[in-house]
């Protein structure tokens, strides 16, 4: 190492470790490039001082290696769809998609961003655009419990005020019957006890709530059993 790629203190100067990184991005092939700039993105995210937030280190993968997961309650239109590609299309990605890997290990799975996933996926234009790959960010190791995962996409879609309520009714069920107590489910989610216990009567599986009292939530005055519309119009509220 010669005398000028070194600072004051005798490390290896900025300036030639800039030059030693652009070297090593312009060899090999396309895939051999996008491995190493992710780990270099890897490395540095480690010794950051936000090092704790998923957004610091931000990574590529080759688009099939990701999937949907099976309990997102979000929709979007199909003329909102083509808004996105436009969207992507002009401006790129500027959010990638928040993801964990599956339970198998073996692929990637969306906890947020399906849509942006899909853009990715199935627009040609946006392939070519970013290479088969897709942008992804990875959520803290302590939510990669499958009821974390769940919570996490509901707090993610709910911030943008964008979830279908039978979905949602699914979600509280099936957490419901994980063990999580309505309270917890209430905390998780950002739902009040009204909210959660609406969304649990939706589906009609009173039996899961047996230990509660459901009478805040039915009509006494004309002893009338709510059905699944009253519950949609009380939770939009």
């Amino acid at each position: 190492m010669t005398p000028e790629t070194l600072d004051k203190d005798g490390n290896m100067s900025l300036k030639h470790l800039r030059e030693k990184i652009a070297e090593a991005l312009s060899t090999g092939d396309l895939d051999d490039r996008i491995h190493v700039m992710n780990e270099l993105r890897e490395t540095i995210a480690e010794h950051s001082p936000f090092a704790s937030q998923p957004v610091d280190f931000v990574r590529w993968v080759k688009a099939d290696r990701v999937h949907a997961n099976d309990y997102n309650p979000n929709v979007v239109a199909p003329p909102e769809m083509e808004l996105l590609r436009v969207s992507i299309a002009h401006d790129g990605y500027t959010q990638p998609i928040v993801t964990m890997d599956d339970d198998e290990g073996e692929g990637i799975e969306v906890i947020d961003g399906f849509h942006r996933h899909r853009v990715g996926k199935e627009c040609a234009d946006i392939q070519k655009l970013v290479h088969g790959y897709l942008p992804v960010v990875t959520i803290r190791a302590s939510q990669a419990d499958r009821n974390d995962r769940i919570a996490s996409t509901i707090r993610h879609n709910r911030a943008r005020g964008k979830h279908r309520i039978d979905a949602m009714s699914e979600i509280v069920v099936e957490l419901k019957r994980r063990n999580w107590s309505e309270d917890r489910i209430g905390r998780e989610l950002g739902m009040d006890a009204d909210e959660v216990l609406r969304l649990c009567q939706i589906t009609g599986l009173a039996e899961l709530f047996s230990d509660e009292d459901f009478s805040r939530a039915w009509d006494v005055a004309t002893d009338k059993e709510p059905t699944a519309e009253d519950f949609e119009e009380l939770v939009e509220q």
